[in-house]
């Protein structure tokens, strides 16, 4: 047994690796940039873990997950290895005090938010780290190219500049070739290494149901498939809508989405976990980095956009490697609605150019001003004031950013904060207080420690459920004491932020790049295109149309998918397939035919269309207008 599996068995308790952990382990430990293109499921930190408690130093992980960094950080300090994790939440001092550890050799494996990178104080502490190499998760999220492109992992990059020799480990779920180059050359990889894993995933049914009552459907894939699931939806609304008609039909469920409050979304998200509800509905904030294994069933009610980010919410079922569902409904109305979301994501640009001088008359910002000012920006009293619809002007502002005239941080760290204003002997003095004061005050003092000396986030939720109180309660309370001078409370900015990272310009003279529109556009309308193809192409199986899409081909059907089963129960099924071997007997002499030489074949018009398309579909033959050749 060598070094690798040692650590292995002694932290993690496997006697070995699954699938090419092992080759990435090995090519990052030996000091060379690597990306591992793994699914869900597949194992993706034990190829960062291992080789940082074998390397000392510390290992940067660079993640835009909260919950999990908070959920990994817990699972390895009970393994005994030193891991911390800087979010938002944390106090000045707390943050100073991670990396004062990380710097003096108190931290192995560091994990921190993408939008961290860019802080001063990071950047002075990281260069009195010895770093072993850096990591970045969900790293389709630094392409352009990517179904899920964050600006802030542009700047993962720049801190190559100050540990040159340090290789980075880029991982990920989901990346089409395109995206796998982009990645590469994004962090800039010394040279080209890729390691890939089979998306193919054995044990996943991956269904189409063509559905004009969706509801109805849904209970009825629920009522026939046990265990747990997860619904996805596109609207917070919506995700609230259905798990009350769930629960009303007898399904105990719950629903998740981005607005939740943090206590609520972690003790729903235990609910789920622990199985005290069946069924958890929701966007699409929830899933990544949740290690449930035993989910059973994976419903989208809405289509997503993209296959990448189908194909990673629908593998989030069936982990344990039992047989799993994953179940998109479909109808008529889904391909209008997804068509609709490209002149919503990406509006004219005289609208854009409109939109960015409407925010500077809303701001009072004057040409050749602005630059390095953040301010709050209520959106709907925008869109209210200039005749604006808010999905338009959200679409506009995230382009304007790709195109470095502003910053939008649309969830900014914005948590309530909380400071004693009298001593902790003082508290005790007190007159006039109420119960629910009284009960609020308790609970501050139980959950949180240092607010005698310096502030705290707070977690109005955490409070509320700790004293016995609705959140509102908690609040109003809260800003008594703040008005009594018992303590200074400064509520959670809910607002988004945008700052002017260059001066206002004339809206007219704004550059806006093909790269930054044009290019985006097409890629995410053959996004579109592709989820729209897989939705309603009936004829070839479902597995294979999602492997071909992320560059992997394979000769054989899953066997289990809709389309696989509808053919085996077909009968003309074997008439289909042996269609497919005259047509490329007759197109073997690699001629081009015209088209209306395979009617001389006498094929019925089902089997002829159901094996010509799945000939095309598959690139086994090329068609030029009215011509066909292999």
């Amino acid at each position: 047994m060598d070094k690798y599996q040692q650590t292995l068995r002694q932290y993690w308790g496997y006697d070995d690796f699954r699938g090419i952990q092992r080759e990435i382990i090995e090519s990052i430990a030996s000091g060379h940039d690597t990306l591992g293109l793994m699914p869900t499921g597949g194992g993706k930190s034990i190829t960062f873990q291992v080789p940082a408690v074998l390397q000392g130093g510390v290992c940067v992980v660079v993640t835009p997950l909260i919950a999990l960094m908070k959920d990994q950080v817990a699972h390895l300090r009970a393994k005994g290895i030193l891991a911390s994790a800087i979010y938002s939440g944390m106090t000045h001092s707390e943050i100073v005090t991670t990396l004062d550890n990380a710097v003096f050799g108190g931290v192995n494996i560091l994990y921190v938010s993408p939008e961290r990178l860019s802080s001063p104080l990071f950047l002075v502490k990281l260069r009195h780290m010895k770093v072993s190499f850096i990591t970045v998760d969900e790293a389709h999220c630094i392409s352009q190219w990517g179904y899920d492109f964050r600006p802030s992992y542009l700047k993962i990059a720049e801190i190559r500049d100050i540990h040159p020799e340090v290789p980075i480990l880029a991982l990920t779920a989901t990346a089409t070739p395109q995206v796998v180059d982009d990645i590469q050359d994004r962090l800039h990889f010394a040279e080209k290494r890729v390691f890939k894993m089979s998306f193919e995933r054995k044990n996943l049914a991956y269904i189409v149901r063509d559905a004009s009552d969706k509801l109805e459907e849904l209970l009825h894939i629920l009522s026939t498939i046990g265990g747990c699931g997860i619904v996805y939806v596109r609207s917070r609304k919506r995700s609230r809508e259905i798990s009350d008609w769930l629960n009303a039909n007898g399904i105990t469920s719950t629903f998740y989405h981005a607005g939740l409050e943090p206590s609520v979304k972690d003790q729903r998200q235990k609910d789920w976990q622990s199985d005290r509800v069946r069924i958890i509905v929701a966007t699409n904030a929830f899933g990544m980095g949740i290690d449930k294994p035993d989910v059973r069933v994976v419903v989208h009610i809405d289509c997503p956009d993209s296959p990448e980010a189908y194909f990673q919410e629908a593998g989030r079922a069936g982990r344990d490697g039992e047989r799993a569902y994953a179940v998109l409904l479909y109808n008529s109305s889904d391909k209008r609605k997804l068509q609709k979301r490209i002149p919503d994501t990406f509006p004219d640009k005289e609208y854009i150019r409109k939109v960015y001088d409407d925010l500077a008359d809303f701001f009072q910002i004057g040409v050749g001003s602005g630059e390095g000012r953040t301010l709050e920006f209520d959106l709907e009293k925008f869109c209210r004031a200039f005749h604006h619809f808010s999905i338009h002007v959200d679409a506009s502002l995230k382009i304007l950013q790709r195109a470095g005239y502003l910053e939008y941080d649309t969830d900014p760290e914005n948590n309530a904060r909380l400071r004693f204003m009298l001593e902790r002997d003082q508290l005790y003095l007190l007159e006039r207080t109420s119960p629910g004061e009284e009960a609020v005050i308790d609970a501050v003092l139980r959950l949180y420690s240092g607010l005698f000396s310096d502030y705290s986030f707070i977690d109005e939720g955490a409070i509320a459920m700790k004293s016995g109180l609705e959140t509102d309660a908690v609040y109003q309370i809260l800003k008594e004491l703040n008005r009594r001078r018992i303590v200074s409370f400064i509520p959670r900015r809910k607002l988004p932020a945008v700052s002017y990272t260059q001066r206002r310009e004339d809206g007219f003279r704004l550059m806006i790049t093909p790269e930054v529109y044009e290019d985006r556009k097409k890629s995410y309308e053959d996004r579109i295109g592709s989820m729209i193809s897989y939705a309603t192409n009936d004829t070839v199986c479902r597995s294979r149309q999602l492997l071909k899409y992320f560059g992997e081909h394979t000769t054989s059907d899953c066997g289990q998918c809709d389309v696989c089963l509808t053919h085996e129960g077909h009968p003309a099924g074997d008439a289909i397939t042996e269609a497919r071997k005259l047509i490329i007997a007759l197109l073997g002499d690699n001629c081009r035919h015209h088209i209306s030489e395979l009617h001389t074949l006498r094929l019925p018009k089902d089997v002829l269309d159901h094996a010509l398309t799945y000939l095309i579909d598959e690139e086994k033959l090329h068609v030029e207008g009215a011509y066909l050749s292999l």
